[in-house]
């Protein structure tokens, strides 16, 4: 499975881009080709998402939060939504019904910190692509056995253990086990 964000009739987090990224892309001063330009996101794609026609991959939202100068979280999040942590948004869909990255919430770092709670079931896998220099993640199993690929390499990690590495790396989650697997992930940059 991919970090794709896929709309879909279940209201995931695309229904909040399409506006997000207009509003901040005008705000920022930005034509559609010069956002292209400067986050090196295509112009097709930026009009797509947009226009609520596209998926979009999350490292790609990054690229255009970056080049706007707004964080992740901002083209993500219910413009109605009043609290400035509380997020909660769907922004992962696997091919199971039960697989699923939720974006539960937000605080400052650096950059940002983000919290997830992800759920795969049997087979599923979600493959990320590296993220910038510097962002890392924390990873508490719940239920179930993650298998975490950094770099090729493969660990195992049953329910009640963590994990912690940079993910400025290709890295995947995967659930080889027949039970569903359930991971609190924390992003930090």
């Amino acid at each position: 499975m991919s970090n794709i964000l896929h709309k879909d009739a279940r209201g995931d987090v695309l229904a909040h881009v399409s506006g997000n990224l207009r509003r901040f892309r005008q705000a920022a001063g930005f034509s559609q080709i010069a956002l292209a330009q400067a986050s090196g996101v295509s112009r097709r794609m930026i009009i797509a998402v947009e226009s609520g026609d596209a998926n979009i991959s999350l490292s790609s939202l990054d690229k255009l939060a970056a080049a706007m100068g707004v964080g992740f979280v901002d083209l993500v999040r219910d413009p109605e939504r009043q609290s400035s942590t509380d997020v909660n948004e769907v922004t992962w869909r696997g091919k199971g019904t039960k697989s699923k990255g939720v974006l539960l919430g937000t605080a400052p770092a650096r950059h940002e910190t983000q919290m997830w709670i992800w759920s795969l079931e049997s087979g599923e896998r979600y493959d990320a692509e590296p993220d910038p220099e510097g962002w890392h993640e924390m990873i508490m199993v719940v239920e179930g056995s993650l298998t975490l690929i950094l770099s090729g390499a493969e660990k195992e990690y049953p329910a009640g253990t963590f994990a912690i590495y940079n993910s400025a790396q290709e890295y995947s989650y995967a659930n080889r086990q027949a039970q569903l697997l359930k991971f609190v992930r924390n992003v930090v940059s």
